[in-house]
């Protein structure tokens, strides 16, 4: 299995919640709705979730184990930084203008 797309959708400039990002597995199957999150010791993957009855966040789709997390997670999070990246070169650009 490999994720063949990363796309950053939206990003944010400030706050904890940095992107929103969409990935494709196997140029078959799309994940929506994964958020690039500033947390308190490392930015990170949050998988599209949902709250249920009680209130509690869960997961709609995740990875099943580490190595498979830590794999998404540092596409995911390589794809956000050249985004992040690009911006910047945006920016300057259009400041240097």
């Amino acid at each position: 299995m490999n994720i063949t797309e990363v796309k950053v959708r939206k990003s944010f400039p400030t706050g904890n919640p940095k992107a929103i990002v969409s990935i494709t597995i196997d140029n078959c199957l799309a994940v929506h709705d994964i958020k690039i999150v500033q947390g308190n010791d490392r930015i990170f993957a949050a998988m599209p979730s949902r709250k249920d009855e009680n209130g509690v966040f869960r997961d709609i789709v995740h990875p099943i184990d580490p190595e498979t997390r830590d794999e998404f997670d540092s596409i995911i999070l390589s794809a956000y930084d050249r985004h992040v990246a690009l911006e910047k070169i945006f920016d300057d650009m259009i400041a240097d203008a």
